[in-house]
């Protein structure tokens, strides 16, 4: 037992609440740090002390007691995996049992009876535990660790303290942490005790809409008594929207008042069910008059204030009606809000570029530089007026590290309305509802009947590339046409090259200049002969009418030929079968692991024929890359562990029958097959009919491939733009303006300026990473946000019934993407690197972009939160013929791996 605290040990023990300032979080954890703060700003709390986190490290010093196992007991937590549950409740188990056997030692039990007394003789108190991992800007770990109401002495406080203590390793606890990657051995815990309210209505506030994220909207949730029966999820509270501006009482919702919570005398709680609250008086009208209700999101516009972001906090009233809070942390489930305001005043409504691309996780600093760029280039094309091209074009914007464009002037705009729902009817379904739904917001009315201002910034586009031109001659001159594309590869290829021997400046300069010059052109060259292509589709359906069924026509833009994603996936499985064929080889990948291989691929120590055939493969495709129109990230020639992995996977397929490049013939070979039913279907109307018919489809064959080829190329581009970054990154770290050569991409073009003058960026780089990683975390990025931070997606009823929507508890509806049923094992993949998927498994994943695509090959079918009918993932599936359906909300959520689902292609449902 440790010797009595001398007065100088007990401060570092105890420190009242009064005197406790944010910057404290280390010795006094979370809840502590806040109310502290919250004190300090003025606001109403209950007076108390905090037990501080030396005291906990002071019960768990080790001396020979269970203690000792202690070290033990975090070595295992740190080894096992995030999703062993049982393991981890295990270790968690024991953890809880040293700290209970630990005790208390005797100089923290003296400081605890003094600071006790101090707050009063016999006085009711709560202990609350204050973890340093909780109520943190990314994590609230709200509920984790335990707090015990109306502890009456000094020998129930020093109980409570213990049970608060033996709290930190809870179930629930240990597994949260693990999840958000958090060290255990870095958590320790301090203990608030602090006056008990005597409330006679207690909950909680939110400063913003959690479920909306519409900020200016408090949501409270109250019940008679104390707060714990909310906290706890044991009622349907008293609930209330409040619009914070005007103090307008929205929403009014009476609970169930199915408990009561209330304190006894001399300690402890008892539970009142209905009955016990009749005969109490508690049953009956709301627990809170308006008035309370506006004092109360009035009060928690002051904590959002002092913050300066939304909050989530507890609050009680007492019988004398004073409000009272006792927590306050962020709100972390909020999206973040645009990085800029708007020049323009106003509600805003701004859709998700990250998402249509097929994109959910962030993009690194220089990624988004790198887009902005791209987005003046169109913009300068377009005419429109771009101030500084570094930071992008007015309607550009960024919200959690992902991209947005301000689509309010396409909803105020007639012509808006009429064309880009019908683009994201083919790109993102459930965007293109979402934009529709807002067309009935009387916010976004239209100004702008005439499209004249369109005209306006899209001529400038067909005259420069001169699309009537493009557009003839693929149509009469289609193997011209078609020549034109293959020759722009050799041409961007040409500007993409630099000098290996000029100084970095230059490197870097030249990097802006592919961005800003070299890749739009790639779009008015290639994209008119594939729009014609599927605009040929539109002409066969109304020559034909109903002789050519939609299932009809999706089978001639099978098996296409000229695309350039199929093209790569089927090299890569080629590459499979001749390591397949060659014994040493296959020896090497067969159940190998990816990255020991990769790491003997860059040695140049793989059997000769895995060793040249994936160079050969990585000289074509290894620009491409996962999430790859983000220039941080890195290529398959920088790292080919994935495309190995892809490899390995491909080998346990052992079927012949099943081989994709069996199946891609037979696609083509159907293909073709319908083009000469669906000519000789058009005979029976005339031998113009048909000749228009066959010439349609020919053209739909050809083109129609070409798709991919533009992201392609801009890909291309990117990985010129990558590797002349990276060199500067090596110059940067040489002199040591940044750590690493990768640090760069954490960098924006002006930063790297900059870092070549001389500045050092140790300090940004260290917080731009900690701030993706937190990304990076993020589950749900909303497709369309309003300027308030509403996600409209999310409000009650705004989509019922449309895109999307869960058809019932088994079923969930998405868009068709490609023909078939399957019934097999899902297997939900939320990053394809390392991913492992047994041949026939059916894939679900929140998006896929080309770098997902080579596990198609083995895959059975395909299930999307993103993506409409002509978006990536959908054409690839129809390629290789795999049943698929996009754009359904909560997939990756809803499906569990190992889960057996029935994909019914035609019909967008999603069994389960």
């Amino acid at each position: 037992m440790a010797e009595h605290a001398q007065p100088g040990e007990a401060s570092r023990l105890i420190v009242e609440l009064r005197r406790i300032r944010a910057t404290m979080l280390p010795e006094v954890g979370g809840k502590a740090a806040n109310l502290g703060e919250l004190i300090w700003a003025g606001l109403p709390v209950p007076p108390g002390f905090c037990l501080t986190t030396e005291a906990y490290q002071r019960a768990l010093q080790p001396d020979g007691s269970s203690r000792s196992a202690f070290p033990d007991i975090l070595r295992g937590l740190e080894a096992v995996e995030p999703g062993d549950l049982e393991g981890l409740a295990s270790l968690a188990a024991r953890a809880r049992k040293a700290v209970l056997d630990a005790g208390i030692p005797a100089d923290v039990e003296d400081a605890v009876r003094s600071a006790y007394s101090a707050l009063g003789s016999e006085v009711a108190v709560a202990g609350r535990s204050s973890a340093t991992a909780e109520d943190l800007p990314f994590a609230s770990f709200a509920g984790q660790q335990d707090t015990y109401l109306n502890v009456v002495g000094a020998d129930a406080v020093l109980q409570a303290v213990r049970k608060c203590w033996a709290s930190l390793w809870t179930d629930r606890a240990a597994s949260y942490r693990a999840s958000n990657g958090i060290d255990h051995a870095t958590v320790t815990l301090a203990v608030v005790v602090q006056r008990m309210v005597e409330a006679e209505a207690a909950g909680v506030l939110f400063t913003a809409n959690p479920v909306t994220g519409r900020r200016r909207e408090a949501v409270i949730d109250a019940n008679p008594g104390l707060g714990e029966a909310v906290v706890s999820g044991a009622v349907n509270p008293d609930h209330f929207v409040v619009d914070s501006l005007t103090g307008r009482i929205t929403e009014r919702r009476i609970g169930d008042r199915k408990l009561v919570i209330r304190s006894i005398p001399g300690g402890g709680t008892e539970r009142l069910g209905p009955a016990a609250q009749a005969e109490d008086g508690t049953a009956g009208d709301a627990c809170l008059a308006d008035s309370q209700v506006r004092a109360l999101a009035v009060l928690g516009q002051r904590v959002e204030e002092h913050y300066g972001a939304p909050q989530d906090t507890e609050w009680a009233i007492d019988g004398e009606g004073k409000l009272w809070l006792t927590q306050a942390r962020p709100i972390t489930t909020l999206y973040p809000q645009m990085t800029r305001q708007p020049a323009v005043p106003g509600p805003h409504a701004y859709l998700c570029f990250s998402l249509a691309q097929g994109l959910t996780r962030p993009l690194t600093p220089m990624g988004l530089a790198g887009i902005r760029l791209m987005g003046s280039s169109v913009a300068d094309a377009a005419g429109f007026r771009v101030p500084e091209p570094r930071d992008g074009p007015s309607p550009y914007y960024e919200a959690g590290q992902r991209i947005y464009f301000d689509l309010t002037s396409v909803f105020r705009s007639e012509a808006g309305r009429a064309i880009v729902p019908r683009i994201f009817d083919v790109m993102e379904a459930r965007s293109a509802a979402i934009v529709r739904g807002l067309f009935e917001d009387p916010r976004f009315a239209v100004t702008s009947k005439t499209p004249f201002k369109l005209l306006r910034h899209v001529g400038p586009i067909v005259l420069r590339f001169r699309l009537p031109e493009i557009l003839l001659r693929a149509l009469f001159r289609p193997d011209v046409a078609l020549d034109k594309v293959e020759q722009l590869g050799g041409k961007l290829k040409a500007i993409h090259e630099v000098p290996a021997d000029v100084a970095p400046r230059e490197k870097l300069d030249n990097a802006e200049r592919i961005l800003r010059e070299g890749l739009f052109p790639i779009l008015p060259n290639i994209l008119p002969p594939v729009a014609l292509g599927f605009a040929m589709i539109g002409v066969v359906r109304k020559i034909l009418g109903e002789q050519a069924s939609w299932g009809e026509l999706q089978t001639i833009i099978r098996g296409l030929p000229n695309n350039v994603t199929t093209e790569m996936d089927l090299a890569l499985w080629r590459l499979s079968a001749s390591i397949r064929h060659d014994p040493a080889s296959a020896e090497a990948f067969t159940d190998g692991d990816p990255a020991a291989l990769a790491e003997r691929y860059r040695g140049g120590g793989l059997p000769v024929v895995a060793q040249a055939g994936l160079a050969s493969f990585l000289r074509d495709y290894g620009h491409r890359a996962i999430a790859e129109i983000d220039l941080g990230m890195p290529r398959w020639s920088d790292d080919p562990t994935h495309i190995i992995g892809v490899l390995v996977n491909y080998l346990r397929l052992d079927d012949p029958r099943l081989a994709p490049d069996k199946q891609f013939e037979k696609a083509a070979h159907d293909a073709e097959e319908q083009v000469a039913v669906l000519v000789a279907r058009a005979r029976s109307k005339g031998p113009l009919h048909a000749r228009i018919v066959k010439m349609a489809l020919e053209r739909t064959r050809m083109f129609a491939g070409l798709r991919e080829l533009p992201k392609y190329h801009l890909v291309r581009g990117f990985a010129a733009v990558r590797a002349q970054l990276s060199e500067v990154g090596e110059a940067l770290a040489d002199a040591g303006v940044i750590d690493d050569a990768g640090d760069v991409f954490f960098l924006d073009f002006n930063d790297a300026h900059r870092g070549l003058d001389g500045k050092h960026f140790h300090d940004l780089v260290a917080q731009r990473r900690e701030a993706y990683e937190l990304e990076l975390k993020r589950r749900h990025v909303p497709r369309v946000l309003l300027s308030d931070g509403t996600e409209p997606e999310a409000l009650p009823g705004f989509l019922s019934g449309g895109t999307g929507a869960p058809a019932s508890d088994g079923m969930l509806l998405g868009t068709p993407a490609s023909a078939g049923a399957v019934t097999a094992v899902a297997r939900v993949i939320m990053d394809p690197v390392g991913a492992h998927l047994e041949p026939g498994e059916i894939l679900v994943a929140p998006s896929t972009d080309p770098g997902w695509t080579p596990l198609f090959l083995t895959a059975g079918g395909l299930v999307m939160e993103m993506g409409g009918p002509n978006s990536h993932g959908a054409v690839v599936a129809r390629e290789y013929g795999i049943p698929a359906v996009v754009g359904v909300p909560d997939a990756t959520s809803r499906i569990s791996s190992g889960d057996t689902i029935t994909v019914d292609g035609a019909a967008g449902t999603v069994a389960i």
